[in-house]
């Protein structure tokens, strides 16, 4: 073989060797593309993309700027009840008529006790006592170590203690002062140093709407943010409170929040958490909170004298906003005012001599358009302070000087004098076309029931949804007045009877039993007559 056909040999090997081994990596390649797509088809979700986590965004702060400053502002409060006699249990449950009751009472089932929580231990309130603890929440507002949080929260505890975020350490603390009227108190932190108080804002200035935030210890959680918005202001939930006047938040707020702060979105203090609407006893969506600025004039007068001293001209009057008020100012021809129901004896009015039926117009010259100005301008006026209050009597205006009291001492507590009064049992009644039975009242019957004033005429019974029902009279009352005609005798009702008209105002002033053994109020009530009843 010559030279050249070996070289032509070797170029031949190689080309075939380098052709054999593209072949195998085609083939190979084949296998591996033919493998993944096969492991690709094969796999738990087809077609699935993996998910992936994108940079960390700062999204707004507002709210965790919000608790980031006023966390170490907001307390837990514990308390500590030792043992008490059963009938200490009870007094407490009589003052709370609602507390564990299941009865509907119109979802304020938590108002108060139960928003707290049992402050007897185990047992119900007529069984013997153990330990009790209960807890709640409290705002530093002071870096001297005050504190303002509910009534409710500290009321007759033999031992509060004060728990701040982030500090395990449990300080005691003491009482400084308390208001029932408004469910405030303040009390004092010991031991504890570098407080940080809480910014307080201006509650006039919330409106329906607004960003609301809540801090407390909602069922021992402590330091727990809630947001929401204002749902309404001046919110009445018991009428027989005339002190409290409530802003409304869906914010949640559960047992263990009372006390606690609310915010408006700058972080500023609105109001204190009061009390909760609900049927479960957790939230849902009701929720109260004292306005602040109430709380900071509680407060400032606990911090100056321990107590709150409130003035009082000595008057009980029908509220504004009901119908009976407005009927009642129509028939004795007024369009608006205060219409006195009682004057308490020997008070600062029955000194001025203003009267039942009397309708305040002014105080010092300035109209009083409604209750709830004139406990505004009378309550925040100090004590031994002279006012002179306009009123309307039989149409004309008359001044009247009158030394604003202390209401503690004016309005004295009445705990405890439910008692019904014994009517003797029923007589022979004629029915009266308001819709009640009435009966005269002889000397031995009046006497029997205690009636020291002269004329009446016993309302025996009330029709179910008559007009007489519908205004408010009741059963065993004492009719003394019908639009300002002396009622002595059945005779007399029947005559001024016949002298109205449907569609006309009509008012009664009655004599009701307080309770008190015998004692009896003088009681206002009106309403227009209908159309089908007289």
């Amino acid at each position: 073989m010559s030279f050249v056909d070996k070289v032509r040999r070797q170029k031949f090997l190689s080309f075939t060797l380098i052709l054999f081994t593209l072949s195998i990596g085609v083939v190979i390649g084949t296998l591996i593309n033919t493998g993944v797509k096969a492991a690709k088809d094969s796999t738990v979700a087809p077609g699935a993309t993996p998910l992936t986590i994108p940079n960390p965004v700062q999204l707004s702060t507002s709210f965790s700027q919000i608790a980031k400053a006023v966390e170490p502002s907001v307390v837990n409060i514990s308390t500590t009840y030792l043992p008490k006699a059963p009938a200490h249990a009870r007094n407490r449950r009589r003052a709370n008529p609602d507390d564990g009751d299941d009865s509907d009472n119109g979802g304020m089932e938590d108002f108060f006790f139960r928003f707290f929580g049992n402050p007897f231990g185990q047992g119900g309130p007529d069984m013997p006592q153990r330990k009790g603890y209960a807890l709640g929440s409290g705002v530093v507002v002071d870096r001297a170590g005050y504190i303002i949080t509910n009534n409710h929260v500290i009321d007759k505890a033999d031992r509060i203690q004060v728990k701040f975020n982030g500090d395990p350490t449990e300080y005691d603390a003491k009482v400084v002062g308390a208001d029932a009227a408004t469910d405030l108190a303040v009390i004092r932190v010991e031991g504890k140093r570098n407080l940080q108080p809480a910014t307080i804002g201006n509650s006039d200035a919330v409106q329906v709407g607004d960003w609301a935030v809540a801090i407390g210890s909602p069922f021992g959680f402590q330091a727990t943010v809630t947001a929401g918005i204002i749902s309404a202001k001046e919110r009445d939930v018991d009428p027989t409170q005339q002190f409290q006047h409530f802003l409304q938040t869906d914010a949640a707020i559960n047992p263990g929040n009372s006390g606690g702060p609310l915010l408006n979105i700058k972080g500023e203090v609105i109001g204190i958490n009061t009390a909760i609407a609900s049927r479960s006893g957790g939230n849902q969506g009701i929720g109260f909170a004292m306005p602040i600025n109430t709380a900071v004039r509680v407060y400032n007068q606990i911090i100056k004298s321990g107590k709150v001293v409130r003035g009082s001209i000595g008057v009980q009057f029908t509220p504004s906003d009901t119908q009976n008020a407005r009927d009642l100012l129509k028939a004795y021809g007024a369009s608006e005012g205060v219409f006195v129901q009682s004057v308490a004896p020997g008070g600062p009015s029955e000194k001025a001599g203003i009267k039942a039926g009397d309708i305040i117009v002014a105080i010092n010259g300035q109209p009083v358009h409604n209750g709830g100005e004139l406990v505004d301008r009378v309550t925040s006026t100090a004590v031994g302070t002279p006012l002179t209050l306009t009123v309307l009597r039989d149409g004309k205006r008359q001044d009247f000087k009158v030394v604003v009291a202390d209401l503690a001492q004016v309005f004295p507590d009445r705990f405890g004098t439910g008692k019904d009064q014994d009517q003797s049992g029923p007589g022979e009644g004629t029915q009266a076309k308001f819709g009640i039975t009435i009966e005269n009242l002889s000397r031995a019957r009046r006497d029997n029931l205690g009636i020291k004033q002269s004329g009446g005429v016993l309302v025996s019974d009330v029709e179910s949804g008559s007009f007489a029902e519908d205004i408010g009279l009741q059963k065993g009352d004492v009719l003394m007045e019908i639009n300002r005609q002396p009622v002595n005798s059945v005779d007399d009702v029947k005559a001024i009877q016949n002298s109205l008209h449907p569609g006309q105002a009509v008012a009664f002033r009655i004599l009701r039993s307080a309770g008190r053994g015998g004692d009896w109020t003088s009681v206002f009530v009106a309403g227009t007559l209908p159309q089908s009843q007289q």
